[in-house]
């Protein structure tokens, strides 16, 4: 399946608001996968399929460590935590200020189930970086059908 990165600016970012709300009403089990929200900002985000691994690559340029948090299920990763405001400026006033800082969330369903007790995260250089083994296929099991008297 081939995915497309969207980016609303602010002007739009309502539609896309409603638009999630739509999904969510139609279909209470299946996220949108765009995850509009009143976050302060969205990591970019790619996910690759191999044959027997997900790999998962989050952009977090100036995401400290502590403030970086991952659950991950069979089908699902969540990646949430916070990027500070810079510090240290002293006394100064933004001229200009395009950075997001504050809370973010992403919530991502797998395109496979995932064994959990595999799966290893690495951050470094502001990429976040998630490897995930496919559970094995499944395979058909046949049952002996068995006579009741």
């Amino acid at each position: 399946m081939n995915y497309i990165k969207i980016h609303l600016d602010d002007e739009h970012k309502e539609t896309g608001l409603d638009y999630d709300r739509m999904l969510s009403d139609m279909f209470p089990t299946v996220t949108s996968g765009y995850a509009f929200s009143r976050q302060a900002w969205r990591p970019q985000i790619d996910i690759y399929d191999s044959p027997d691994r997900i790999v998962l690559f989050a952009e977090m340029a100036g995401v400290k460590r502590e403030d970086l948090h991952l659950e991950i299920s069979s089908r699902t990763v969540k990646v949430y935590g916070k990027r500070s405001t810079s510090s240290g400026i002293g006394n100064a006033r933004y001229h200009l200020a395009e950075i997001p800082s504050g809370y973010f969330e992403r919530r991502l369903i797998l395109p496979s189930p995932i064994d959990t007790n595999t799966a290893e995260a690495v951050y470094a250089d502001g990429l976040l970086e998630i490897r995930m083994s496919k559970l094995p296929s499944g395979k058909v099991h046949r049952i002996l059908l068995q006579h009741r008297r």
